[in-house]
């Protein structure tokens, strides 16, 4: 799974190591139960959502209140809030309308102690969390153009989304551009080449 090169590439602390072990833990043992990630991707689970999740975190200033949407697993969010445990200001909002899924969320946060709060809810019913985010991330969650209608008026327009996408994210621009304009920085993935992650700002409908 690529433990070792993962954590040495990274240079974590020892504290992140150990809840990131438990984290990694519970995921496996719910994953036999509750379909969390794709099965196809487990052998490169270090990689392909770990580092993903730990370098989407290395763009934002911490420590924040960040809100991730469509939490899933936990990518990027409870890994975001493993990497601000500790830091008294920090917390992080789950949104996970997903009741299984909300329910492991939920176990990786006891078990770990981090600062996060898992809101099994859909996303247009959280404007609220959103308001109060200094940061927001989305990963395999939808196109662009929908993620900038869900944060669209529920966000401060100069905070921060972070949004990881693959290949095809040039043609989610120019789909998006359609219907919103909006600054955007593309960050070159560091784990697969072609993918990105969109910081975008400034959203506002054409």
């Amino acid at each position: 799974m690529g433990r070792a090169a993962v954590l040495e590439r990274r240079n974590v602390s020892r504290e992140t190591r150990e809840a990131l072990d438990v984290f990694v833990a519970l995921l496996l043992e719910w994953q036999m139960k509750t379909n969390l990630v794709s099965p196809s991707t487990l052998p490169d689970l270090w990689t392909r959502h770990i580092e993903d999740s730990l370098q989407l975190f290395d763009l934002a200033p911490a420590p924040l209140r960040w809100a991730d949407l469509g939490s899933g697993a936990g990518f990027p969010g409870l890994v975001v809030a493993i990497l601000q445990l500790g830091k008294s200001v920090a917390h992080v909002d789950l949104v996970e309308s997903n009741d299984k899924k909300a329910a492991f969320l939920r176990a990786v946060i006891r078990a770990t102690g981090v600062a996060a709060t898992v809101h099994a809810a859909r996303i247009e019913d959280c404007t609220g969390i959103l308001k109060d985010a200094d940061a927001v991330s989305a990963r395999a969650l939808a196109s662009l153009d929908a993620l900038l209608g869900l944060v669209h008026g529920r966000i401060r327009p100069e905070i921060p989304c972070y949004f990881a996408k693959g290949r095809g994210h040039a043609e989610e621009i120019v789909d998006a551009s359609q219907h919103w304009r909006f600054t955007v920085i593309q960050h070159s993935s560091a784990v697969e080449d072609g993918s990105v992650i969109l910081e975008i700002r400034d959203i506002r409908p054409v």
